[in-house]
């Protein structure tokens, strides 16, 4: 089946959500929503958390969904865009079939997962027990399963808030909390046992997880016993089908290169949210589903695709920044420390020429972001290199 609509959007997330209601109802046209999931809503529809502004996670999805829905947004689930078959043109499996729809623009809001735990290389056997963030949410918060599905003894390894999440969800459905494994020697809190600055070595069992071995940060070896260990953070754009259509990707945030309107190299194609770098608040990613639409919308009027735009290149202790293609007006940039810094130093060159530098007034965490207006945007030479941000230690 060939079809053609205005606006295809891939993923029903904060970001896609956000990004079809806005098109919806600024009358772009004909607006499609394709998720792969059973139901839309994305992360949040299994994060029984507050946080979601002043919503629990599931209550936020649905609200998001409604408001696609009344703005016109058409939304289908279990339809799967499984590759290209030209520039706008998306292959499709969804349960009425195979089809071939085509856009005049697209948009990617495929979001981030974490990476199991064979993406960590942890060696050992592949017992039963062995959980992600989003495994758990899931079977706990949608399936409602507790303690005798999910396990007794529960080892959580991770150092980014989501491990604490995780830690609760355990905690909720009767699992004990044999402790947290941290590699960071410090992060977030948590309300129970926590090795700082140790690392998951080895996991123990056949048929079911007995234990894990694990290295303290005084080089010691030793075994907690659990029957389950979740393995959380780390995450990874969901990146495979920007991949497809030849948009070029970020070293370092590892997912589609964009520019500050939220478009790609590709002409037509656009990319938003968590797919950009990771995992960020679903507010944050709904805020740029909604500038990316934005963005499509005058597309849509027949305005000519710019230039990428020069790369930004993190340095120092800077980990990656998003957008990481510059055009002007001046954009806000979203920076990711790698490590704890106080009072940073940011430095702004470009051919080794200073551009800007000064201190933030802010301590800085690796498992948050930190935004920053680029009012030095307008100094930067076009024809020149690409535009180096970097991070330095200020206090300790």
């Amino acid at each position: 089946m060939n079809r053609t609509v205005d606006v295809l959007v891939v993923g029903a997330g904060p970001a896609g959500l956000a990004a079809a209601a806005r098109l919806a109802a600024a009358g772009a046209g004909r607006v499609e929503v394709l998720e792969r999931d059973q139901e839309p809503g994305g992360i949040p529809r299994h994060c029984g958390r507050f946080g979601f502004g002043a919503l629990p996670g599931p209550a936020y999805a649905r609200h998001a969904v409604r408001t696609a829905l009344r703005a016109g947004a058409e939304l289908r689930t279990r339809a799967v865009a499984t590759g290209w078959s030209g520039p706008l043109t998306l292959d499709v499996t969804a349960p009425t079939g195979l089809e071939r729809i085509t856009a005049r623009a697209v948009v990617l809001a495929t979001g981030a997962r974490e990476r199991p735990r064979s993406a960590r290389l942890v060696p050992g056997t592949r017992p039963a027990g062995v959980l992600t963030t989003g495994e758990l949410q899931q079977s706990v918060e949608l399936f409602g399963l507790r303690r005798e599905r999910i396990g007794r003894r529960a080892v959580v390894v991770g150092s980014e808030p989501v491990a604490r999440h995780a830690a609760r969800t355990l905690r909720r459905a009767g699992v004990t909390l044999v402790a947290v494994v941290s590699d960071r020697p410090r992060g977030p809190g948590f309300a129970g046992p926590v090795l700082r600055g140790a690392t998951v070595v080895e996991l123990v069992g056949r048929g079911r997880l007995t234990g894990v071995l694990v290295r303290g940060a005084d080089g010691r070896t030793g075994l907690l016993r659990c029957d389950t260990v979740v393995f959380t953070g780390d995450w990874i754009p969901d990146h495979e089908l920007a991949r497809g259509a030849r948009v070029p990707l970020d070293p370092a945030t590892r997912g589609p290169a964009v520019d500050p309107a939220f478009r790609t190299p590709v002409p037509g194609v656009f990319a938003a949210g968590n797919l950009l770098r990771g995992i960020e608040p679903a507010l944050t990613a709904a805020a740029e589903g909604r500038a990316a639409a934005d963005s499509v919308l005058t597309h849509l009027t027949g305005a000519a695709w710019p230039a990428p735009g020069l790369p930004i290149l993190p340095d120092g202790a800077l980990h990656w920044t998003s957008p990481n293609r510059l055009t002007l007006p001046a954009p806000t940039l979203l920076l990711r420390p790698t490590t704890r810094l106080v009072h940073p130093v940011l430095t702004v060159t470009q051919d080794t020429r200073p551009l800007h530098t000064r201190r933030l007034r802010a301590v800085l965490e690796p498992h948050r972001s930190v935004r920053v207006t680029a009012g030095w945007a307008g100094d930067v030479d076009p024809a020149g290199g690409p535009v180096v941000v970097r991070l330095d230690a200020g206090l300790r």
